[in-house]
């Protein structure tokens, strides 16, 4: 009950930050399918420190991505689509001392 809680409540704190640019701890709501979650980042002395948590509905375990990223890195997170449908797929990538959070064209 406590992880669904504090999802919940970071999604609150999220606001209505989707894709786009993002400061530092400012989260942004993202969603991929039938996944929901947030992003936020924090500024470290290795780069930015990324944290990305989604959960497919209440039920569902969520699942968090952590990712330092230094100028000019990205990763991407993606989730398959139905059979023989496209995927999604979200890349959070950092440039010219931003990050970017954005949907692309999933390659599944």
């Amino acid at each position: 009950m406590f992880r669904y809680t504090a999802l919940a409540a970071l999604c609150v704190v999220a606001g209505s930050a989707s894709a786009g640019e993002l400061t530092a701890r400012q989260g942004g709501s993202v969603d991929l399918g039938n996944f929901h979650g947030v992003v936020y980042y924090t500024e470290a002395a290795d780069g930015y420190r990324v944290v990305t948590t989604m959960a497919a509905g209440e039920e569902s375990l969520p699942v968090r991505f952590v990712a330092t990223l230094t100028e000019g890195q990205a990763f991407v997170i993606s989730v398959p689509g139905e059979l023989a449908g496209a995927g999604q797929a979200l890349e959070i990538s950092r440039a010219q001392g931003k990050l970017v959070v954005a949907k692309v064209e999933s390659t599944q």
